[in-house]
């Protein structure tokens, strides 16, 4: 049996509202994006075959990463997301090549494991869904289910479908007020920001106009609810997470050295 071909689009752009600059930070001695890259490029695999690039609107970025890889794209249309800018990445330089998946990797989480994108990989193929997506359970009902940074979402356990994602504490409970209310019954999940598109599913997503529902909450996934497509969620169980601020780079390089990770 042929292997399934996976291409992995990390997009990385200079510009910044909250940290200008963030793929070339430095995390332990290694720009962010570097580190990204290096997790998501997967050389051997039984059932796939991965190729990895980096997509970029800024000359500085694009030149960094020829100095690790010559993976490198260059889209400077101004978009307003990630997903459009890999959209036009895939069009111009890939379509031609039959891709099975498309997977976006935002450029700015650095503790995200090669396993598992092999597992999101793996899940989307053996599923119906348009568009798979990694979600990570979190037991506690505190002050990050209550930031408007952290998307939770609401699925179907059993099959992973995804009924909504929101800034907004959801699922709600009710007469919840302190971490002593929680048992082990109680959970809710964090979106963890990357998606597999099969290329159907992302040519329909870019060709959609903004939807009311993405445009209240921030949170283009909604636009490809809204349209009807079907998306999955495939939960991890390792500490991950983003770098949104300045402040989070300390975070992540603490995660790196208490876990043992190559640094």
């Amino acid at each position: 049996m042929s292997k399934k071909r996976v291409l992995i689009l990390i997009p990385a752009r200079f510009a910044s509202t909250r940290f200008p600059g963030k793929p070339l930070v430095s995390i332990l001695g290694k720009s962010m994006i570097q580190r990204v890259f290096e997790n998501c490029s997967i050389s051997h695999h039984q059932d796939f075959l991965f190729e990895t690039y980096v997509v970029t609107d800024d000359e500085k970025i694009e030149n960094h990463v020829k100095t690790f890889s010559s993976n490198v794209v260059r889209v400077d249309d101004d978009v307003s997301s990630g997903t459009l800018r890999i959209h036009l990445a895939f069009k111009r330089f890939f379509s031609e090549l039959a891709y099975d998946l498309v997977i976006n990797v935002q450029g700015d989480e650095p503790l995200l494991k090669r396993s598992e994108l092999t597992a999101l990989a793996q899940f989307h193929l053996s599923s119906t869904f348009d568009i798979g997506t990694l979600v990570k359970k979190h037991q506690n009902f505190d002050s990050s289910f209550l930031d408007s940074n952290k998307v939770k979402v609401v699925m179907n356990e059993n099959s992973g479908a995804v009924f909504y994602f929101s800034r907004a504490g959801i699922p709600y409970k009710r007469g919840a007020s302190t971490d002593a209310d929680n048992d082990n019954n109680d959970y809710w999940f964090l979106h963890i920001g990357v998606y597999s598109y099969n290329p159907k599913a992302l040519l329909l997503f870019a060709n959609a106009t903004e939807s009311r529902l993405e445009n209240l909450e921030k949170l283009e996934q909604l636009r490809a609810l809204e349209i009807g497509l079907s998306i999955g969620a495939f939960p991890i169980t390792s500490q991950i997470f983003g770098v949104d601020v300045p402040e989070d780079v300390k975070k992540v390089e603490t995660a790196l050295l208490s876990t043992n990770k190559e640094i």
